[in-house]
């Protein structure tokens, strides 16, 4: 397989990483296929393999590289469950959609680690990661999600920890005062996961085509898929853009919102650091409206995420915003260098649910992870591919729900939700 310049994607330490980046060449004729898919991230990807294992003659569209967007850039961290409370969504889906979907977000985990094992796809992953609280709301929560996780069968993987608990075996801080253990959640490097994932679904025949920007989209019982220089014409159309999506679809464009998120990876840690920092090297998040991530890299290096910014303008420096917010938790890294710094876009919508569903008959899509896109991704995948092969129930409990579009336009729907963020989070401080 040839090997391309890595400089192709923008820098971080998951490039400086990578397993091997397979060159793709741009769309210049005209095909036929069954299904086209419109992104080369994770949405778009896994749902072609899901077609591909399925039989059906599949057609990837890249405006960029593969795993170009927040699928190669992301915090790698694979938690249960597809987003916020799902009770909300009761009276728009029953109670037997919540249990359904609630369902889906334990088996979303699945997908991802049995697709690893499946093809022995060399992207670090490793099992384990925790919940914490900083606050005793924070904690009162985690016993509610305890509770209810412990009387579903995946209760065997989770375990509530007191302060003593989890500062001895999950995290080396004094700033947590407990935390919910989940085994069965993890991490992983996010880009060698991608890139492996469509080496093995080029493997089952589907073509994928990079740096082919669609420009126009003819709808009809065959959609046209347009490029500057080719056209793919199928039977089915799957938009799996999300934050990058841009206008090329009005009716879902607006529903959701490309939202910054930023990561720093210090330099390698000797051992002494490392395991007093994370000794059972779990991914972790807390709690908090803005929340902090984080986790060590398979080279023991700490990748610390979080600052979501909604107001569409990136931090002059990344490592300037996100350093004093490590510091606090590890204090023993003030003389730890940066090596790495990057961001890049993930895709918000307002509910936090993610957007699964189909527009006409034969355009389907999905995004607005909100956070959880390594695994939900999958999830979506799963769901299109089921939908597309003629099984649509357990699509129609997502394509039940009502997304709002942003209000503002495309101008100021940033600025507006970044002036409703901030309300939030003067209310979370409380």
């Amino acid at each position: 397989m040839t090997v391309i310049h890595t400089n192709e994607y923008p820098e971080s330490y998951y490039v400086s990483s990578i397993n091997r980046v397979p060159t793709y060449s741009s769309l210049e004729e005209s095909l036929t296929a069954d299904v086209c898919i419109v992104g080369g991230g994770f949405s778009g990807i896994a749902s072609a393999l899901e077609l591909a294992e399925r039989g059906y003659s599949v057609v990837v569209l890249e405006a960029r590289k593969v795993a170009w967007g927040a699928s190669g850039r992301n915090g790698g961290q694979i938690i249960r469950g597809v987003g916020h409370d799902l009770s909300i969504f009761k009276n728009q889906i029953g109670q037997e959609g919540v249990d359904a979907i609630s369902a889906m977000g334990f088996e979303a985990n699945k997908i991802v680690i049995d697709r690893i094992k499946k093809y022995d796809i060399s992207c670090d992953l490793r099992l384990g990661y925790c919940d914490l609280a900083t606050r005793p709301k924070d904690m009162r929560s985690l016993e509610k999600d305890y509770e209810h996780l412990s009387q579903t069968y995946y209760g065997r993987n989770v375990t509530l920890l007191d302060k003593s608990q989890l500062k001895q075996n999950v995290v080396g801080s004094d700033r947590y005062i407990g935390g919910l253990e989940d085994l069965a959640s993890g991490h992983l490097h996010p880009l060698n996961f991608c890139l492996g994932e469509a080496e093995i679904a080029v493997s089952l025949g589907v073509k994928i085509f990079q740096d082919s920007p669609v420009v126009k989209i003819d709808k009809g019982s065959t959609v046209t898929v347009s490029t500057s220089s080719g056209q793919v014409h199928a039977k089915q159309l799957i938009l799996a853009g999300n934050a990058y999506l841009g206008d090329l679809e009005p009716k879902i464009s607006g529903k959701v919102l490309p939202a910054g998120s930023y990561i720093i990876a210090t330099e390698q840690l000797p051992e002494s650091v490392y395991q007093t920092l994370l000794p059972q090297n779990h991914a972790v998040c807390d709690m908090k409206i803005d929340l902090d991530y984080f986790r060590l890299s398979a080279d023991k290096r700490m990748l610390f995420g979080g600052m979501c910014n909604y107001s569409g303008r990136d931090p002059k420096s990344i490592k300037a915003a996100l350093l004093p917010k490590m510091l606090k938790i590890f204090p023993q890294l003030v003389n730890t260098q940066i090596e790495y710094q990057w961001g890049g876009m993930i895709g918000i919508g307002a509910n936090r649910l993610p957007q699964i569903g189909r527009i006409d008959r034969n355009i389907y899509y999905a995004q607005a992870y909100s956070g959880h896109g390594v695994n939900v991704t999958h999830l979506a995948a799963k769901l299109l591919a089921e939908s597309i092969h003629g099984e649509t129930h357990r699509l129609e409990h997502f394509a039940k729900v009502k997304h709002m579009t942003f209000p503002g336009g495309k101008y100021l729907r940033s600025p507006l939700l970044a002036l409703g963020m901030m309300y939030h989070k003067m209310i979370d401080a409380f």
